[in-house]
């Protein structure tokens, strides 16, 4: 009695896609604040410059989801409207930094030995003072407004971004398809434009998500000190300073805005810490 072998060829495994519940409510409360940001009536319940003296001060209620301020504006509508400004010096402040960290970082790690080496103890000597100490020089300087809380904060926290990218380039210099261009007698130039810069920037893309929260929790400290955007505006950072004075009276006039700054910087960092990991894995 013989017995015939099966041939039938098992069935392919199904490859399941996991998806992370930290980056679903990233990505959730990321629309919500680029809707904000880009159409903010869809989401606010009134104007953010309507007032009601005779509903100020009232704390978070179903009428008024974040309460009211002493002019009785609803500070969610302020909120909501305020997101666009928010958002915009948070990226102009990142983008700042990144472009000035992309040249120091270059220079510092390809130029000759004597702008090489100006150019470290320049980013040092920046590096070696605090964010905010700094920020505040140049906003004594400039004076307060939205482009100076752009420029300071930008040029502020361009030093430590600039030490990764030498340090990125520098790594990148001596890769192994570095010195296996060179053994094919590609030039200076390719290397550089061809592999090293490419594979040096790449890792600037999750950093820059994650600098635009870090730029906006800087600019809103700077506001919180009166260096920013004046009231009544509905930046963040301005209702901050503008809650400093009924703090007591009316704790969630300067709570609400703080907390969501807090949510922005934790939704751009865990965006930003996606994307790397997804570059890295993609290496």
């Amino acid at each position: 009695m013989t017995t015939v072998a099966s041939t039938k060829t098992p069935a392919p495994r199904r490859t399941r896609i996991r998806i992370a519940p930290g980056l679903v409510v990233a990505v959730v409360f990321a629309a919500l604040f680029a809707i904000a940001a880009v159409v903010p009536q869809i989401l606010a319940t009134t104007a953010p410059t309507a007032q009601d003296f005779t509903a100020a001060l009232r704390p978070p209620s179903f009428e008024h989801w974040f309460g009211t301020d002493e002019s009785g504006r609803d500070l969610y509508s302020r909120v909501v409207h305020g997101t666009r400004e928010s958002l915009l010096i948070g990226i102009g402040a990142a983008g700042i930094a990144l472009v000035a960290a992309l040249v120091l970082g270059s220079l510092a790690a390809l130029g000759d030995r004597f702008t090489s080496a100006i150019v470290n103890r320049g980013i040092e000597v920046v590096f070696a003072f605090p964010i905010l100490l700094l920020a505040l020089l140049l906003v004594s300087i400039l004076g307060a407004s939205a482009w100076t809380q752009v420029i300071a904060v930008g040029v502020s926290t361009a030093p430590g971004y600039a030490r990764m990218v030498r340090g990125q380039i520098l790594a990148a210099k001596n890769a192994g398809y570095v010195e296996a261009a060179r053994a094919l007698g590609h030039s200076r130039g390719r290397i550089l434009t061809r592999h090293v810069l490419p594979n040096a920037v790449r890792p600037l893309v999750a950093v820059f998500t994650m600098a635009i929260g870090q730029s906006i929790v800087w600019a809103s400290g700077l506001a919180f000190l009166g260096l920013g955007v004046a009231p009544p505006s509905s930046e963040w950072g301005a209702l901050l300073d503008a809650g400093r004075a009924y703090i007591l009276q009316a704790p969630w006039l300067t709570f609400v805005p703080g907390l969501v700054i807090l949510v922005l910087a934790l939704t751009a960092t865990s965006l930003g810490k996606h994307i790397q990991n997804s570059l890295e894995k993609g290496e």
